[in-house]
């Protein structure tokens, strides 16, 4: 039996790089899965063919995660839809990188509202209803900056610090109901989102890492196979870091 047969996910973010690694990965291991990203991604048709090699289906669903009464419509679409979800991984994310007193405050709002708020306002639909089923699985992408900090990133590392205590105060209101809630702490993962790095940065953070490789995108798509499994089901609260050692 696959690890996440019989088992519904959303997850949004859904298009490429760390999320389009968990869609595959959760198909792989025969979840269905919803997936949403902001518009028809290039690998839909992929994505629905491994879906259909592994007996189950994959759904494409379309929102902006900085606007909450688009997101909340979609996601409560997505929830009728699917009868409810045994799984939620919030990845949605975006970066507007500079140093502080050169940032804007729509750069600020912006990133907060993409990787924060829409991860409460997800979580808030999708938990009603795993209460209700008393059961469930929610995971919340963070990142090693949420944890250590990082130069020119205070939005992003704000939102990722805060993701991390929201998820740690959630999964104390809704642990006695049997949903889990969990953070995953990437480090130098290799998607596009690093690619727009400057080279020698990108060196300088593989030097740091005691693996000395940046990470891979199934990399941190096999944690999330493992928090959405029955083999975590007593792990609660906790932020697993996937960064190769970065962060010790």
């Amino acid at each position: 039996m696959k690890l996440l047969e019989n088992k519904k996910a959303l997850v949004t973010g859904s298009s490429r790089g760390i999320g389009r690694g968990i869609v595959e990965a959760f198909l792989k291991e025969g979840a269905e899965v919803w997936g949403m990203c902001t518009k028809e991604s290039a690998g839909k048709s992929e994505l629905e063919a491994l879906a259909s090699e592994n007996g189950t289906a994959f759904h494409e669903f379309y929102a902006d995660a900085g606007n909450a009464d688009v997101l909340t419509a979609a996601v409560k679409n997505a929830l009728a839809e699917s009868g409810g979800f045994d799984v939620l991984v919030n990845n949605a994310g975006i970066t507007r990188d500079t140093l502080s007193f050169r940032m804007k405050k729509e750069d600020w709002d912006s990133v907060l509202a993409v990787n924060l708020t829409s991860a409460f306002l997800v979580g808030q639909i999708i938990s009603n209803d795993m209460l209700r089923k008393r059961k469930g699985s929610i995971i919340n992408m963070a990142s090693i900056v949420g944890l250590h900090g990082g130069a020119g990133q205070v939005n992003y590392s704000a939102s990722k610090g805060g993701l991390i205590a929201y998820s740690k105060s959630l999964s104390k209101e809704v642990g006695s109901r049997g949903i889990r809630v969990n953070c995953i702490a990437p480090g130098f993962i290799d998607t596009d989102m690093t690619h727009a790095v400057n080279e020698d940065i990108r060196r300088a953070w593989v030097e740091q890492i005691p693996l000395k490789r940046a990470g891979k995108p199934e990399d941190v798509a096999n944690a999330a196979l493992f928090l959405a499994s029955d083999l975590s089901t007593y792990i609660t609260g906790q932020v697993i870091g996937v960064d190769g050692g970065m962060g010790c």
